[in-house]
């Protein structure tokens, strides 16, 4: 069960909890939502790590495609330098040489776009899902603190009655 299963979970719970009447709180067992909390925040430091990982990548894939773009942007140097050398097909060389390095330029900085979207796209992803994650976790602990609020006050004779405020699930 991923991050957003146990959110989605989280607020089930909740949405499910024993209303308090004549208020907007409701009841739910504090350790098991803590056990719920405490399970969503072992699980998002793994996804943290993979989001670091594809960045690694992305440094690798960058990396690969610079080091590709001089070899092939040296390999068109050296073949305008040696098609130099022969007087008659100067011109034709310059011009052949000139096109290798456009192609190699015009390649690396496709590699470089393609790469930028990927990460760009799976960054976006990322903090999206944190983003999801964290608004979950935002409205858990404002139930949370609202239902201690609202704990910590009851009627004189309910205290009397009920010992235990919380429902029994």
């Amino acid at each position: 069960m991923g991050p957003l299963d146990r959110i989605e979970e989280i607020i089930a719970y909740v949405e499910a909890a024993k209303a308090i009447p004549m208020s907007r709180g409701c009841r739910v067992d504090r350790t098991e939502m803590i056990a719920m909390l405490e399970d969503l925040q072992a699980e998002l430091p793994a996804d943290i790590r993979r989001s670091e990982v594809m960045l690694s990548e992305r440094d690798k894939i960058i990396s690969a495609g610079e080091k590709e773009a001089e070899r092939i942007i040296t390999e068109g140097e050296s073949e305008h330098a040696r098609l130099v050398s022969g007087h008659e097909i100067t011109v034709s060389a310059e011009h052949e040489a000139s096109r290798i390095i456009s192609e190699a330029r015009e390649e690396a900085q496709r590699l470089r776009d393609e790469v930028d979207e990927y990460v760009d796209t799976t960054l976006a992803n990322f903090e999206q899902f944190l983003q999801r994650a964290l608004s979950g976790v935002e409205r858990g602990r404002d139930k949370m603190h609202a239902l201690r609020e609202i704990g910590t006050f009851s009627p004189p004779e309910q205290e009397e009655q009920d010992e235990n405020p919380l429902p029994n699930l």
